[in-house]
């Protein structure tokens, strides 16, 4: 590398080392990552740079891809946005090949750096390996310790390395069986894609906590991907969900999907549905903005406001539960507040004033439209607290006589550990205030939250299996699994009832109905083989 190019990465790496203590995100909560790979195209790279800007609400803090040429793996990666990443094209034109893999993220904090931007990738004397990972390891902690003792050396401070070392240490004949050893040591919520010289692989962790779905464009060639708007978005038609515990193996022969595990449950992250994926997404068969629009109105029976006027929802992740508010009531759904779409994220200091500032910047009332009105405030979630007060005061400077808080999903009270940046209680509003407390704290005249069961039936998911095949442990404790490294984090919880863990599974889960799995055909392995011509009579 060029002496300038290392100098502009050490002041990168500095610069994001400064603002990380400083850095306050409006929104407060943070997905990982989004990722995207596919086998077998001319244009690769150009394929995964769209199906990554589709993603880019996953993770706004670093991006990269990695091509497979001719069996040589190349990489580009950055921090910032995608689009900054690859503003020069001749980083585009680098990643010549016929696959590719992408990887967008949120980073958690201290774990800023270029070293730390997916995919990751190694450079063995007999192969090379890139991998990206949405979500989070629960006993990353001890594994990199005990990896380290026993000679392991990492390049990066994020637990998606880990598995790559498992991989290598296994003693497991051919990669695929080295592959099924490691995803059987870590625990926690991970989709993960691998890209080797011969073939392109694709896991989910054993309770599906991460959306993860694989599409065929018309041409034949398979996607495996976060989010199926990443999947409109190139003109790639939707295949089928990833079911928990799966391995799939992608290349020039077509798609084998295949199983690391036997013990599987369903419990997709609720967040997904409530704020994570795009509104223009479907999970399980789940479409996201219907979705919410029905948590709006659940929440309209379950927490009226009898003497509202209008009904204003946040922009933009809350609009659908607005809309579903409204049309319950019979209320006029209104544009009370606009936000700047064009804003870059906010690198400010935490000062109260300051994050006001931030929040004015991403968001105004629009005075005429609220004024003089009783407003019904319809927000995703609250974590923290601090912009809800912001928009409160906010609509009442605009001239609101009053504003009523209604959040389409339950009070947060417990952290995640399945890869949302929420894995404390200090800071969660809803762990240490009644619902009163909270009410005054942001100032709002009244406040109402969605229960957990009418979250449950909001989505809906076509699941009769045990459990809801949902992971609400945020809002009511129950976690779907041990937690290994973070269990003494909640040990005060635990003593008081308030928190469990169900242990991991040790049943077969079996989706009630899951349309693209009709005409698939076992083979006597136990795999699924579908050649790389276009899948027909999938609904």
């Amino acid at each position: 590398m060029a002496i300038k190019g290392i100098e502009q990465q050490q002041i990168a790496q500095r610069l994001a080392q400064k603002t990380e203590k400083t850095r306050v995100n409006v929104r407060s909560l943070n997905e990982e990552c989004g990722i995207f790979g596919v086998w077998g195209r001319q244009d690769a790279a150009q394929l995964t740079y769209y199906g990554l800007h589709a993603l880019q609400h996953r993770g706004q803090e670093g991006a990269g891809i990695v091509s497979n040429n001719n069996g040589h793996l190349w990489q580009e990666r950055g921090l910032g946005l995608l689009s900054d990443v690859f503003r020069d094209p001749a980083r585009i034109d680098a990643l010549a090949g016929t696959a590719a893999i992408g990887h967008v993220r949120y980073a958690t904090a201290g774990s800023h750096g270029v070293e730390n931007i997916q995919p990751l990738m190694v450079n063995f004397h007999d192969m090379q390996i890139s991998l990206a990972h949405n979500g989070n390891l629960t006993n990353a902690m001890s594994l990199r310790k005990d990896l380290e003792e026993e000679g392991a050396i990492f390049q990066s401070s994020s637990d998606s390395e880990i598995l790559l070392h498992l991989i290598r240490r296994s003693k497991a004949s051919t990669f695929v069986d080295k592959l099924k050893e490691a995803l059987n040591i870590v625990h926690g919520g991970f989709a993960y894609l691998l890209l080797t010289p011969h073939g392109l692989y694709a896991a989910l962790d054993p309770h599906a906590f991460r959306p993860f779905v694989v599409g065929q464009m018309p041409e034949g060639n398979y996607i495996v991907t976060s989010e199926t708007a990443a999947l409109d978005v190139i003109g790639a038609r939707f295949v089928r969900d990833v079911q928990p515990g799966e391995l799939l193996a992608i290349d020039d022969n077509g798609l084998t999907i295949d199983s690391y595990t036997r013990n599987t449950a369903l419990h997709i992250d609720s967040m997904e549905y409530i704020y994570f994926a795009r509104p223009d997404s479907t999970i399980y068969g789940v479409n996201v903005h219907k979705a919410r629009k029905r948590m709006g109105a659940a929440l309209a029976i379950e927490q009226p406001v009898p003497d509202a006027d209008i009904v204003v929802g946040v922009p933009n992740s809350s609009l659908s539960a607005a809309a579903g508010f409204a049309e319950a009531t019979s209320l006029p759904n209104e544009m009370g507040l606009v936000k700047n779409q064009y804003i870059a994220r906010t690198f400010i200091e935490p000062t109260q004033d300051k994050r006001e500032r931030a929040v004015r910047m991403k968001l105004s009332a629009v005075k005429d439209v609220v004024r003089d009105k009783n407003v019904v405030l319809v927000d995703d979630s609250i974590v923290r607290g601090t912009t809800s007060m912001f928009i409160v005061r906010m609509l009442k400077e605009a001239g609101a006589k009053s504003v009523h808080v209604r959040i389409a999903s339950p009070i947060f009270k417990f952290p995640s550990f399945y890869g949302i940046d929420m894995q404390t209680t200090k800071e969660l509003m809803g762990a240490n205030n009644s619902l009163e407390e909270m009410r005054e704290k942001i100032e709002a005249d009244s406040l109402g939250f969605l229960s957990v069961d009418q979250l449950v039936k909001a989505i809906d998911l076509p699941y009769d299996g045990q459990g809801t095949g949902l992971t609400t442990a945020y809002f009511d404790g129950h976690y779907p699994s041990p937690i290994y490294d973070y269990a003494a984090s909640l040990s005060n919880f635990v003593a008081k009832d308030l928190v469990d863990f169900a242990p991991e599974p040790m049943t077969i889960y079996h989706p009630r109905q899951v349309a693209s799995l009709r005409n698939e055909e076992t083979l006597a392995d136990g795999t699924i083989h579908l050649d790389s011509q276009t899948i027909q009579g999938v609904e």
